[in-house]
């Protein structure tokens, strides 16, 4: 490309870029409102509670102090939590679960397992110095009916001002998107899983 061309492109590249970043700008300039945020995380693809747990890090990082609940997921330990506990007393970490409820077989045991769970959930929603709080695969719990969605939804909208909290799960429910400031549907596309590859160390646990 002669010299005369590639300096026409660039000029033209260089008002594009210009016009967008002025766009932009303004744009940004004109988001002034902070609020504690509800965010649901939900799909059949991989990944709800990874991104959940990459905000945790990134929160952590900020030094917030932060909450988590497990619905449903066992005792098992995790790379997440191996991680998180690291934080110290900068994370309070409650998995309460007993298996999801295909592994446990007993509607009465998971109901009294997620009622739990939420009420510990509440309990950290009322400590003022939590600031972000995940809420793993509630949305399971509210898929099979083991909490009163009304309750829940209503509790989460009224959240204190400051406070920001993740929901995870599939199948989330149109009542908890619609009280949601940010939804968030993780697609399949590919899983290694149908390949006959297991859950791996690092990658799913």
């Amino acid at each position: 490309m002669p010299d005369t061309d590639k300096s026409s492109a660039q000029a033209r590249h260089k008002a594009k870029m210009e016009n967008r970043k002025a766009a932009q700008d303004a744009e940004v300039a004109g988001k002034t409102h902070e609020k504690g945020l509800l965010i649901v995380h939900t799909g059949k693809g991989k990944g709800k509670s990874t991104a959940a747990f990459g905000l945790l890090m990134r929160a952590l990082g900020r030094g917030l102090k932060c909450g988590v609940v497990q619905f449903g997921k066992g005792s098992w330990q995790t790379g997440e939590r191996l991680a998180a506990e690291k934080f110290g007393d900068q994370v309070s970490w409650h998995t309460l679960g007993e298996g999801f409820t295909w592994e446990t077989q007993d509607k009465a045991r998971d109901i009294a397992a997620a009622e739990k769970a939420w009420d510990v959930a509440k309990g950290l929603m009322n400590d003022a110095t939590i600031q972000l709080l995940i809420l793993d695969e509630l949305n399971i719990s509210l898929r099979y009916g083991h909490l009163d969605l009304g309750q829940v939804v209503a509790v989460l909208s009224a959240r204190r001002p400051d406070l920001h909290i993740v929901v995870t799960g599939r199948n989330a429910k149109p009542e908890l998107i619609e009280a949601a400031d940010l939804v968030t549907e993780m697609s399949l596309v590919k899983h290694h899983f149908a390949d006959g590859v297991k859950a791996q160390i690092g990658i799913e646990f």
